[in-house]
């Protein structure tokens, strides 16, 4: 692959990505989304897809613009409570979801990003989460069509673990504050969030950039994101970079 990774839209990045694929895509509520990346595989058709992200946007916006139009049909997450689509296709079958604790879910991204096939935690021991029965879909009368399984657990020292398995996709999606044309990345404060452990976590990893440099700009011992772990660059333009969503705009009243 030649070291220039940069593509020449967003739409040619994911043009790539066929149905039925599985989908890790970076962000924390709607905090450092891919959310151009995420209009232009909308604009593909694509469908069926399974994905694995902290939640699935809001209505209207981020992975929320592809849940509207029913192109998830899996959803790996750990907070879904902000969007009421979601919360309707969920609970009437039409989407299968898999709830994970928030902790569990950014290690299982790690692991996967880092060859480890699986891991013992002491997370959901004694709950649902490892003794199964979760609804992972409901049928449309409200009844559980497919429910969590058990998982295996094991004791270390006394204590309780429950084993998890790493987290491999077919692609990954995330958003760069600063990206070079070799695809090393740099998430500024907040963004950086899931965005590593989603970028390591793809077999392909496409990044969108709001500030393109070139090979050599960024301070090697600031990169969070090493280009070996991504295949396409996007670089955004001025208007996309500051297209930025906020969930809920709170405003101190005047004393």
């Amino acid at each position: 692959m030649a070291l220039d990774k940069v593509v020449g839209s967003a739409a040619e990045a994911v043009s790539g990505i066929r149905d039925g694929a599985t989908l890790a895509v970076g962000g924390f509520g709607l905090c450092g989304i891919p959310s151009v990346l995420i209009q232009a595989l909308l604009g593909t058709g694509v469908r069926d897809l399974s994905v694995v992200s902290n939640n699935c946007g809001v209505d209207g916006w981020g992975l929320g613009l592809l849940l509207a139009q029913k192109r998830i049909a899996r959803m790996t997450s750990s907070y879904v409570g902000e969007n009421k689509e979601f919360e309707r296709q969920y609970l009437s079958g039409e989407l299968e979801v898999e709830l994970i604790p928030q902790g569990t879910l950014a290690e299982r991204l790690r692991a996967g990003g880092a060859g480890i096939p699986a891991f013992y935690t002491p997370a959901g021991v004694g709950t649902q989460v490892a003794d199964g029965g979760m609804p992972w879909r409901y049928a449309s009368d409200g009844s559980i069509a497919l429910a969590s399984p058990a998982k295996e657990t094991r004791e270390f020292d006394g204590r309780e673990y429950v084993l998890e398995h790493g987290i491999v996709t077919d692609v990954a999606l995330v958003r760069a504050s600063v990206g070079d044309r070799h695809g090393n990345l740099v998430f500024d404060l907040s963004t950086r969030n899931f965005n590593p452990l989603v970028a390591a976590a793809g077999r392909i990893t496409i990044a969108e950039v709001e500030h393109l440099v070139e090979p050599g700009e960024i301070d090697p011992q600031n990169v969070h994101t090493p280009g070996v772990f991504v295949q396409h660059v996007v670089a955004l333009t001025s208007e996309q970079a500051a297209d930025k969503r906020i969930e809920r705009r709170t405003i101190a009243k005047e004393s």
